[in-house]
């Protein structure tokens, strides 16, 4: 039996006001308001008291009404996704039901990366690209403006390597897992080495254009810092690889779903993350609280520069996270890896600052855009490098959730509009 609410009314039935509000669950006033705004139309009752409302049409508005609010499974306001990848549990985070933080500690990036995709695990796996993947990338990095941001350089860089690539159609598992294999060490060795533009004969491409060899984090150092890497900062930075690999269906990992629903090939639907990659909310977060890190450690104290973010009416970069009521996992793993790098200690000092002033306002922890900040500044690398690092990193997640999503249905990232425009027909505009 349908429950009471569900259950259809009959042709030419016409409901009172009451009865109205009982359905659509508001108030009174609330279904003269639906009236107003042409999403009711009403009729006075006999007599000439009150309104009546015809039955069918406060049922349909109700049925938008509960699919708005994410009614039941399927409907268009729901946004959850089956996965089989990342798990969200408290303060908490897993790959593939494996403790995603003790996995980043001691397996590489490229390993966790297989992991994620595959579900097993391949000790010492490295990432190359092809020569001719590598030359058409960094050709049309090549001709940026030198203003354009990281995203910008890997959304070019991924669009180019995909010319490069006669197979990029083909949706296989083992196609696929190719192409992650090959384009994630194409977008690090199409960024121009730190310090030089990307204009400098040394990085043009009558150069060796083959991927270097070694982990793809020891490569990625030379693309984001001028200076010499030593072995605990090369661990942090592959320890955050790693960390950022996936985090459920994040603004960009939707989008990336939404391409591969769609049958976009694996290229285009990283192209898809790497767009969305770019807000402030998101990817380029860790820019601004490196540039917050850079103001405390100029002035020797976080107060007078939180002043400045709260009396400019914006947030603390760097504190609170949604998903974690308390602190960011992956900050706290970061963070302790970074108190083994010795040049890190007046960064952490600033950030262990921004947090306890910040504390007095609203207790908030420091999540992984902190953490970042810390590696980027210490590391004499651009505020924008914790972008780069980020999305390079999350290229892998994106991959093994388009592999997800080529295992669905085609098109089931389709939810259904909810109109809230006046009630047709209308007459023509004049």
């Amino acid at each position: 039996m349908r429950d009471q609410d569900t259950a259809p009314l009959g042709p030419g039935r016409r409901l009172s006001t009451k009865e109205a509000a009982e359905l659509l669950g508001v108030k009174p006033e609330t279904v003269y308001a639906y009236v107003s705004r042409g999403q009711l139309s009403s009729r006075r009752g006999s007599g000439g008291r009150g309104s009546t409302f015809d039955a069918r049409e406060v049922e349909a508005l109700a049925r938008r009404n509960r699919r708005d609010s994410g009614g039941g499974p399927g409907s268009g306001g729901d946004l959850s996704v089956r996965t089989r990848l990342t798990l969200i549990d408290s303060d908490r985070y897993y790959f593939r039901g494996v403790d995603a933080v003790e996995l980043a500690t001691r397996h590489s990036y490229e390993e966790v990366a297989e992991w994620l995709w595959t579900g097993r695990m391949r000790p010492g796996s490295t990432f190359t690209a092809p020569a001719r993947s590598v030359a058409v990338a960094r050709r049309a990095v090549d001709a940026l403006p030198d203003h354009a941001a990281p995203a910008d350089l890997l959304r070019v860089a991924t669009i180019a390597a995909a010319t490069a690539d006669p197979l990029r159609f083909d949706l296989s598992e083992d196609a696929v897992l190719g192409t992650a294999r090959t384009l994630i060490p194409t977008l690090v060795a199409a960024l121009p080495p730190a310090g030089r533009d990307r204009r400098d004969d040394r990085h043009d491409t009558h150069s060796d254009d083959r991927s270097e060899p070694g982990p793809l984090a020891h490569r990625l150092w030379t693309r984001l810092s001028p200076r010499e890497g030593d072995e605990a900062s090369l661990r942090a930075l592959d320890t955050a690889l790693a960390l950022l690999a996936d985090h459920d269906l994040a603004a960009s990992t939707l989008a990336v779903r939404v391409a591969a629903s769609a049958r976009a090939h694996a290229y285009a639907a990283v192209s898809a993350g790497l767009g969305v990659i770019e807000g402030p909310l998101h990817g380029a977060a860790s820019g601004l609280a490196h540039r917050m890190l850079q103001d405390v450690l100029d002035q020797g104290d976080a107060g007078p520069v939180i002043a400045d973010e709260l009396r400019a009416g914006r947030r603390i970069p760097g504190l609170g996270h949604r998903l974690y009521p308390g602190e960011d996992p992956r900050a706290r793993a970061l963070f302790t890896l970074l108190e083994d790098v010795p040049r890190a200690e007046p960064a952490l000092l600033a950030a262990r600052d921004v947090v306890d002033t910040a504390a007095r306002h609203a207790p908030l922890h420091a999540n992984v855009d902190l953490a970042l900040a810390v590696l980027t500044a210490s590391s004499g690398m651009p505020p924008a490098a914790g972008e780069t690092i980020f999305a390079v990193a999350r290229t892998a997640g994106w991959i093994a959730h388009a592999l997800e999503e080529y295992g669905e249905s085609p098109l089931r990232m389709r939810p259904s509009g909810l109109y809230a425009g006046p009630k047709p027909p209308q007459p023509l505009p004049e």
